[in-house]
């Protein structure tokens, strides 16, 4: 096996504080490293992320930190001489640094979207807060959070030489099946955002306030402190991912809230489906294209269009079938979605891309970052 020397420039590794990319990069990067291969991750050191830190020093990787464009220019020689470099998406000022890594790199060159259909709206805005149409077909491979249609638009309309999906994952040694006393009826974990609140008030705040009796909690931080939360919802600001398990294993259901461009697009899988579903706890989600393809509706997976959806499951489901189908997820997810399966995807995309590269000529870009 071709062992491969990695730069990773993402958003975050260090901090899961309001963000769901650094669960992603640790199951990930993890499962590649444990294939061999040998990576460098590089952060941007700021405040928010640096006051929240739950990962400093992983055993998986080597992790550093840079603290402007201009520092970045200290790991040139590493990213000049790595068999890849992947830059991922909410990377401050990506843009600039998309151009000095394609500039840099002799090797190949990728981009990570975890947020691609939020991307692609940005982009038809015209925001390109970390990535514009230019870069992309000078990044070898993108792979992309979203899989199914958006991988032909980035190939067809922005010039994409190869888009793979590469969805979220979980590793299924960070989440057990735990055993716990059941302390809320119906749980979400997901930092606050706009377009996912509507859904949460419809399928969440709204059940409690129908059902007074039950217990329910949300999680996550950046939760304006206007909203106003029935006395039967907790609020807690933070769960590490550590404690991960342990919350899912005290809800008797979990709820997955989809953001507004993810529903569009479809095939874009929340990070949270997988880890609820390697706990075994069921799951209660919103409706959205092709997640049928991931979870079997009804069998491995509770759909809910209004409150009415989820009272039917938190009051009419024995623990018997709940337990039945939070098993069934918990079988699919760990047969097709593991951290290992997406280590073997990235692999494969990488060693295409590294073969295409040999055969092709790829234009330099002009950058304007001064980096």
């Amino acid at each position: 096996m071709t062992r491969l020397q990695v730069v990773v420039i993402g958003l975050s590794l260090s901090s899961s504080w309001g963000n769901g990319h650094a669960t992603t990069f640790r199951a990930l990067l993890k499962a590649f490293a444990a294939r061999g291969h040998e990576v460098l991750f590089l952060e941007r050191d700021v405040p928010w992320y640096a006051a929240h830190r739950d990962l400093s020093n992983p055993d998986f990787c080597q992790l550093e930190f840079y603290t402007s464009l201009a520092d970045l220019a200290r790991y040139k020689d590493k990213v000049a001489n790595a068999d890849a470099v992947i830059a991922g998406s909410y990377v401050p000022e990506g843009v600039a640094v998309g151009e000095w890594v394609q500039n840099t790199a002799k090797g190949v060159t990728a981009f990570y979207d975890i947020d691609t259909p939020v991307t692609l709206a940005k982009l038809e805005r015209g925001d390109y807060e970390y990535l514009a149409p230019k870069l992309i077909p000078g990044y070898d491979v993108y792979f992309s959070f979203t899989g199914g249609p958006t991988l032909d638009l980035l190939m067809d309309h922005y010039g994409s030489p190869a888009a793979r999906a590469l969805y979220c994952s979980v590793d299924p040694e960070a989440y057990p099946v735990l055993s716990r006393e059941k302390r809320w009826d119906l749980s979400y974990l997901g930092t606050y955002s706009p377009d996912r609140q509507p859904t949460l008030e419809r399928l969440l705040v709204e059940t409690a306030r129908r059902v007074p009796h039950m217990r329910f909690v949300v999680a996550g931080p950046q939760y304006p402190e206007d909203i106003q939360w029935p006395e039967n919802v907790e609020r807690i600001d933070h769960v590490p991912p550590s404690d991960h398990p342990a919350f899912y294993a005290a809800s008797r259901f979990t709820l997955n809230v989809t953001r507004a461009d993810m529903i569009h697009a479809g095939f874009s899988p929340s990070v949270r489906l997988f880890e609820a579903a390697a706990c075994a706890t069921p799951i209660i989600s919103d409706v959205w294209a092709s997640l049928d393809t991931l979870l079997l509706p009804g069998r491995e997976i509770v759909l809910a269009e209004r409150a009415d959806d989820v009272i039917e499951a938190l009051c009419g489901w024995s623990d018997a079938k709940r337990a039945a189908l939070g098993a069934a997820a918990q079988a699919r997810i760990l047969a097709e979605h593991t951290a290992a399966h997406r280590a073997l995807s990235m692999e494969g995309g990488l060693l295409e891309a590294l073969h295409r590269r040999s055969h092709e000529h790829r234009p330099v870009l002009q950058a304007a970052s001064g980096i």
